[in-house]
């Protein structure tokens, strides 16, 4: 097994490629190993000292590092602990995924499902390709509230992105959007 690694935007985070399919659907969140009780692979990789997070896309694997830590001092204990967890045959994520976005109701319906498909279809896709994900939190009175995850999670350029891309984006598309905000986990 042959894993390749990309640098992100965020200095703390590295993008790692197994070649194969990691989740069968959407993206898994590990902020902490006490998030990861449910993913066999997370928890091997936050058994690495210094690994600080973990996020999981479709065909990839992002890990966040401690500030201090270089990656060169546990980038191999990384890449050992996932092809150690392919080679296993175990489960990536035991029991079913959550949906990437919060499910909403109430009056501003049809204003949250277009802002939902243009996440999915404009700013996910490119995002992942970072090693990361924004996911939809809440609307209220002109304000999206987002989600960054893995590599969008406390990157610097975050802001810039979720202002001058986002916020953009869906202010030329939906008129009653009138700023994009961030929300922690």
């Amino acid at each position: 097994m042959f894993i390749q690694t990309e640098s992100t935007p965020n200095p703390a985070t590295l993008k790692f490629l197994p070649g194969r399919d990691v989740l069968d659907v959407g993206t898994a969140d590990f902020p902490n190993a006490e998030a990861a009780t449910k993913s066999p692979l997370a928890r091997r990789i936050f058994a690495v000292n210094g690994v600080t997070g973990v996020f999981m896309g479709l065909d990839f694997i992002t890990v966040t590092k401690a500030e201090g830590i270089d990656w060169q001092h546990i980038k191999p204990a990384i890449l050992g602990a996932i092809m150690e967890h392919f080679q296993s045959g175990a489960p990536v994520i035991e029991g079913e995924q959550a949906a990437a976005h919060v499910a909403t109701d109430g009056p501003d319906g049809e204003i949250i499902n277009q802002i939902k498909e243009l996440l999915d279809t404009r700013v996910r896709p490119a995002v992942a390709q970072d090693g990361g994900d924004i996911t939809f939190h809440g609307f209220d009175r002109g304000v999206v509230y987002l989600h960054m995850k893995g590599a969008c999670a406390g990157c610097p350029s975050s802001t810039l992105t979720l202002k001058m891309g986002i916020e953009n984006l869906l202010r030329h598309y939906i008129p009653e959007v009138t700023e994009v905000r961030p929300v922690a986990a």
